[in-house]
């Protein structure tokens, strides 16, 4: 998942560039000490954007927000989240008393957009917040001062019938300008919905692309889609071309603007789940956390370049890094959708899957994700699992419960060593730290220790300490009349620190 953060480097290079505020040697003049090392500081600014929950009435959806405790700066700040605006198209309309009941109706929106559904107000605590049915809306909003670095939040939906049954999770993303969403469908027995939510103050317009196992679909209504100011739309898929297709790849980037983009995946008989955009086009991929239960795992990937892509696929098991039998490699075509069945491929243990290049020297970037099933029958579930970066120095997952929570760690090269931080509770608790050692070229699944006296929910947040990077993800299971519903949500770096240059008056580049 992908973070887009205010930098304070933007407003260093504008000083520099008007008033000659960074070092720069005048022609003639004496060579001038080396640069000094970048100073790393907390952001000052985030953005997080939240997809409309659900649209049955049955839904329950529980929000929760948090910001990590740390070194972030002195301005105090603010974290909230407030729902995005209604879309009301009555461009056509003549009647003197609807214009006028969608005016009022409008004005009623906007002072409820006014108020935050959750606002964080100290670092180390969750907030939560609830809503039901199928009218919870959307939601944006921003953090800044201390509550800016690493403010992360998560909504988690139970629906226990119908079409959308199944428990969905999705973390709330920075808004951005470009996503990829390997494993969508056209199929009749799919209804996937593209979430797209603009956080900011003017409309942003987007771009969606579908590519098959036979290249791009045709369609003509995929492009130009208008998302309003501080509004969100969802776009079925299945009404962008005539053809259905089991497995696409969906990319989506904006003309102007930006936004949050997620798809919200409802299969009939197998459930529900969101879609979260895959990690960046790259030659080396990591899907972390694949169950030790899982009874389907279907591996859907795109190479969006001119040139075909030659990709080792390897499970990063308990114990070993090893190639599944029959599925070794993956040749993906061009803008072309690849699929492989790999189904009960972790045999009862925990696992990740790593792919990389057949030849380093041809390592063609490719996008990824897993559809995993447990259960079978009426009582499967499924979710979805996109590639996704390494933990870096910190990431966070914001909605943890008791014990259905599981973390998986991979270590796809070095062994690393990792602090894992279970949070507060957001009515109770105390934090509890641990740490772990996940050797090189293995997958470690470990159930988080709880906060101390825990009550309400908890984050988790972990840290590389040393050694190489580990991949990470955050299951959550529960078994509801005989089905075992679950969700992953991954856990990228949370680039919650920037680098910004040192630099320092030198007016020398005006002697003459």
């Amino acid at each position: 998942m992908k973070s887009t953060h205010l930098s304070l480097i933007a407003g260093a290079a504008v000083l520099a560039a008007v008033t000659g505020f960074a070092t720069v040697t005048a022609p003639g003049a004496p060579a001038k000490t080396a640069a000094k090392s970048a100073t790393v500081l907390p952001v000052e600014r985030s953005s997080l954007v939240c997809p409309a929950p659900s649209g049955s009435d049955l839904a329950e959806t529980r929000y929760t927000a948090f910001t990590p405790a740390g070194e972030a700066g002195d301005a105090e700040g603010t974290a909230e989240l407030k729902p995005a605006l209604p879309v009301v198209d009555d461009e056509d309309e003549t009647d003197p008393k609807k214009i006028k009941k969608a005016e009022e109706a409008a004005k009623k929106a906007k002072e409820k957009a006014d108020k935050p559904v959750l606002a964080v107000k100290e670092p180390g605590k969750p907030v939560t917040a609830e809503a039901d049915g199928a009218s919870a809306p959307a939601l944006a909003g921003t953090a800044t001062g201390r509550l800016a670095p690493g403010w992360a939040a998560q909504q988690t939906t139970e629906v226990t019938a119908g079409g959308a049954r199944g428990l969905l999770g999705v973390s709330c993303t920075a808004p951005d300008t470009d996503f990829w969403f390997p494993g969508v469908s056209t199929a009749k027995t799919r209804q996937d919905y593209l979430h797209l939510t603009n956080p900011d103050d003017s409309a942003a317009v987007a771009d969606i692309e579908l590519y098959g196992t036979e290249g791009a679909l045709k369609s003509e209504v995929g492009d130009g889609i208008t998302v309003p100011a501080r509004s969100s739309v969802a776009v079925l898929l299945s009404t962008l071309t005539d053809e259905a297709a089991d497995r696409l790849t969906a990319h989506v980037t904006t003309r102007s603007g930006r936004v949050g983009a997620v798809v919200m995946s409802a299969e009939d008989g197998a459930g529900s789940d969101w879609i979260s955009a895959s990690d960046d086009p790259s030659g080396t991929l990591v899907l972390p956390g694949i169950p030790a239960d899982a009874t389907s795992v279907e591996l859907v990937a795109y190479a969006p370049g001119e040139d075909d892509a030659d990709v080792k696929v390897r499970l990063v098991g308990k114990n070993a890094t090893f190639s599944p039998a029959g599925s070794a490699t993956l040749h993906v075509k061009s803008s072309m959708t690849a699929v492989v069945d790999l189904k009960d491929v972790t045999r009862g243990e925990p696992a990740s899957l790593l792919l990389t290049p057949v030849r380093k020297d041809r390592a063609t970037p490719i996008v990824a994700a897993l559809r995993v099933v447990r259960g079978k029958g009426d009582k499967q579930e499924i979710a979805y699992i996109p590639a996704t970066g390494p933990v870096g120095a910190r990431a966070t997952v914001a909605d943890n419960r008791g014990k259905e929570a599981t973390l998986s760690l991979t270590a796809p090269g070095a062994t690393a060593e990792v602090k894992v931080t279970a949070s507060a509770g957001s009515e109770g608790g105390e934090p509890v730290v641990e740490t772990h050692t996940v050797k090189g070229g293995t997958t470690l699944a470990v159930t988080p220790k709880a906060p101390e006296g825990l009550k309400g929910a908890y984050a988790l947040t972990v840290e590389t300490t040393s050694g190489g990077p580990v991949h990470a993800s955050r299951t959550l299971a529960r078994t509801e009349g005989g089905v075992p519903m679950f969700t992953v949500q991954t856990l990228p770096d949370d680039r919650g620190t920037v680098e910004v240059p040192a630099a320092r008056q030198d007016l020398s580049v005006l002697d003459d």
